[in-house]
């Protein structure tokens, strides 16, 4: 069974599990590189339950028991391992390292677990939403709010039409009212989640228009009303979130939809050439 199919597995079971499953599952989903390392004591432990509990879990999900669904996720990390290009760590030959070094090791890190968590036909699914859809929206709040405006200003720059929502006089879920089903919202949503931005994802999920979730792990509440999830490592030295493996995620989906329709963007950078040149001429002729 594949690395993918065990995590989906998970995920399309949980929220028919018990409430002391659902702790496992969390744990098994935020801790997915270090469960080949566990006992199925450390697991208990960690997910404050029962070994019997979790040996249950492990059935439940479509194992004899936690023995093979821990040798089933070895199996399939050290494949992902292979099949991506890791980036090493900056190596500081001081016993306590700088905090340049530290908060980039920290980065690294973020990128390269980022590298193994998103799925390529994943990644893929996500470009294909926003080249078929009619408008693209993005929405968030906090330093996701900031994300979303990035990524919008991006895929207008390619020439898409795309937009982030406002929020000033009017909430996400105002905003959503006047989408339509041929449009697609983007949404960044990481811890401290924001109440307005899971309530305005499940709106437009009742609503038909398709959501694409930007978070950092599969039990995220937005997780629930997205067509497609891109699981971001936002790990920090600082309380708040690191956008360094999110702005990578940003840029590659950018370039992604550049290579699948380069028409688009010339035409784009054609238009962008004559505004260019058009306002040029106009303060040259101020000039004179």
């Amino acid at each position: 069974m594949r690395y993918r199919e065990i995590k989906r597995r998970i995920q399309r079971s949980y929220d028919d599990l018990p409430k002391n499953h659902k702790r496992v599952a969390d744990f098994f989903i935020e801790n997915f590189d270090e469960i080949p390392f566990q006992s199925v004591q450390d697991v208990s432990k960690s997910s404050s339950t029962s070994v019997a509990t979790v040996v249950r879990f492990a059935q439940r999900i479509g194992f004899s028991g936690f023995s093979e669904m821990r040798e089933q996720i070895s199996q399939n990390l050290q494949k992902q391992i292979r099949d991506k290009e890791i980036f090493p760590l900056i190596k500081d030959s001081k016993v306590n390292q700088d905090t340049l070094t530290a908060v980039a090791n920290q980065d690294i890190k973020n990128i390269n677990e980022t590298l193994i968590l998103i799925e390529k036909p994943d990644f893929n699914r996500v470009v294909d939403y926003i080249l078929a859809a009619d408008r693209i929206y993005t929405m968030g709040l906090g330093i996701s709010n900031l994300l979303s405006k990035i990524l919008a200003y991006q895929l207008l720059q390619i020439g898409f039409s795309a937009a982030a929502f406002r929020h000033d006089s009017l909430y996400f879920s105002e905003q959503v009212i006047l989408l339509k089903p041929e449009d697609l919202i983007i949404a960044f949503s990481f811890p401290p989640y924001s109440i307005e931005t899971i309530e305005s994802a499940k709106y437009a999920k009742e609503k038909g228009i398709n959501l694409i979730a930007v978070t950092n792990k599969h039990s995220a509440p937005i997780v629930a009303y997205s067509a497609v999830n891109l699981l971001v490592k936002s790990e920090n030295m600082l309380f708040t979130n690191s956008f360094a493996a999110i702005s990578v995620l940003i840029n590659a989906i950018s370039t992604e939809c550049v290579f699948r329709d380069e028409k688009r963007v010339k035409q784009m950078l054609k238009k962008l050439n004559q505004v260019t040149n058009n306002q040029n001429l106009i303060l040259n002729e101020s000039k004179n």
